[in-house]
C-alpha cells in the first residue's frame, strides 16, 4: 500500500502506535471486544478514570473542575453550554468568527439568551481574528471558538473580561498549553487532537453546576447530571474513550502538552515559510492570527489548480482541498501529524514552483 499523508481537517489522524493498540482491543480486551464491553464493568470504569485521570494531569486542570465524557460533538456543545450558563441576566456575549461561532450563537438563541456579538470578522470572510474587543460586564458568560478549522484563524490570546468564559476547543485543544483556571467552560469534540469521533469532552468549573435559569434544560443537556453520574448517565461512546485514554497516555509519555506545542510551532512555521516566499501560493489569513492546526492557502493563478491537484494527489497527499466557504486549500496538522508529513507538501510546493514559474 502506498503511503499516505493526511492532512484532512477531520476526523483526525492518530499516532500509529494508539492505533496498533486499539485495533488490538477489537479484538481482544480482557477476553471481550472493547466494541462489546459492558460500560458498567470494572474493566471499563478503570478506563474512563484513566481517561479523566490524563486530562486532568495533561492540561493541569485545578481542583475544583468537573471532566466528563458525552456525546453530541460541539454541535450540541453550543446548546449545553448556554443553557447551563444561563444566569440572571439571560444574555451571553459571543465573538463570531465563522462557521462555528456562527452556529453557536444560533443556538444561544435557541436557549432564550439575549445575545450580544462583541466583535465579528463577518466583514472579511473571517479572515482575521477581532481586536480591542469591549466585553459587557451585564452578560452572563462569554463564548468564543479558540481555533477557527475552516477559515485557518486562531487566538493567540484569549479574551478575558469580568464575567464567565466558555470555550469551544474542538480543533486546538491538546496542541498548546493552557490556563483552565480562566474557563468557566471548555468543550471539544474529539475528533481533532483526541481520539476517534463520537465522544465530546468538558472541563467545568463545579461551581457553576446546578446554577442554570433556563427555563428548559432537559436532564441529559444539565451537566449536572453528567458530574453526578461520573459521565455514565447512559451509555457512553466506549471505543471513543478507550482511544482518547490510549492517545492521552501517548501524549503523555511523549512530553506532554508543552513537548506537543513546540513541535506543532515547528510544524506550522516550515509550512507558512514555504507559503510566503513561494511565488505562487500566498495565505488565506491575516499573518497576525494564523492557526497552527489549519493552514489554509490559495494559489495565486487559478489556472495552475488542476496541475496542482493532480500533482499533490500522486504524491499521497489526502485531504488538502479547502472548504467550499473558503476555496484554495488547507493543510490540518493536528498533534499527530509528523513533521516528515509536512516536508512532503513543502517539498511539492517547491517543486511545483520550479515546474511552473
Amino acid at each position: 500500500m502506498s503511503t499516505k499523508y493526511n492532512f484532512g481537517a477531520g476526523p483526525c489522524i492518530l499516532p500509529q502506535e494508539v492505533f496498533k493498540e486499539a485495533s488490538n482491543a477489537v479484538l481482544n480486551f480482557n477476553g471481550l471486544s472493547i466494541l462489546e464491553v459492558s460500560h458498567r464493568s470494572p474493566e471499563f470504569v478503570a478506563v474512563m478514570d484513566e481517561a479523566i485521570a490524563l486530562v486532568k494531569e495533561v492540561l493541569n486542570v485545578p481542583a475544583g473542575y468537573s471532566v466528563m465524557f458525552l456525546q453530541g460533538g460541539a454541535s450540541l456543545g453550543f446548546l449545553i453550554s448556554a443553557l447551563n450558563m444561563s444566569g440572571k441576566n439571560k444574555k451571553a456575549a459571543y465573538i463570531n468568527t465563522g462557521t462555528w461561532s456562527s452556529k453557536a450563537i444560533k443556538e444561544a438563541k435557541n436557549a432564550g439568551l439575549e445575545v450580544v456579538e462583541i466583535g465579528s470578522s463577518e466583514d472579511k470572510n473571517f479572515n482575521y481574528i477581532p481586536k480591542d474587543l469591549t466585553i459587557p460586564n451585564d452578560c452572563d458568560f462569554l463564548h468564543f471558538t479558540s481555533n477557527n478549522t475552516i477559515f485557518g484563524t486562531q487566538f493567540k490570546a484569549f479574551p478575558k473580561g469580568d464575567i464567565p468564559l466558555v470555550c469551544d476547543m474542538s480543533s486546538d485543544i491538546f496542541s498548546q498549553e493552557i490556563n483552565v483556571a480562566d474557563f468557566d467552560i471548555i468543550y471539544a469534540g474529539a475528533q481533532k487532537n483526541l481520539g476517534p469521533a463520537g465522544a465530546t469532552l468538558f472541563i467545568v468549573k463545579e461551581s457553576i453546576l446546578g446554577n442554570s435559569t433556563a427555563e428548559w434544560l432537559p436532564t441529559y443537556l444539565n451537566l449536572k447530571t453528567h458530574h453526578d453520574k461520573e459521565s455514565m448517565f447512559n451509555t457512553p461512546p466506549v471505543f471513543s474513550i478507550y482511544v482518547s485514554m490510549l492517545n492521552l497516555r501517548h501524549l503523555k509519555q511523549n512530553g506532554g502538552v508543552p513537548a506537543i506545542e513546540k513541535i506543532n510551532i515547528e510544524k506550522a512555521n516550515i509550512l507558512y515559510t514555504e507559503i510566503d516566499v513561494n511565488p505562487l501560493f500566498e495565505g488565506a489569513t491575516a499573518v497576525e492570527d494564523r492557526s497552527n492546526m489549519n493552514v489554509t492557502f490559495k494559489l495565486k493563478n487559478e489556472s495552475l489548480t488542476d496541475a496542482f491537484n493532480k500533482a499533490w494527489n500522486e504524491a499521497g497527499i489526502v485531504g488538502l482541498k479547502g472548504h467550499r466557504s473558503v476555496g484554495g486549500y488547507r493543510a490540518s496538522i493536528y498533534n499527530a501529524l509528523p513533521l516528515s508529513s509536512v516536508q512532503v507538501l513543502v517539498n511539492l510546493m517547491r517543486d511545483f514552483a520550479k515546474a511552473n514559474s
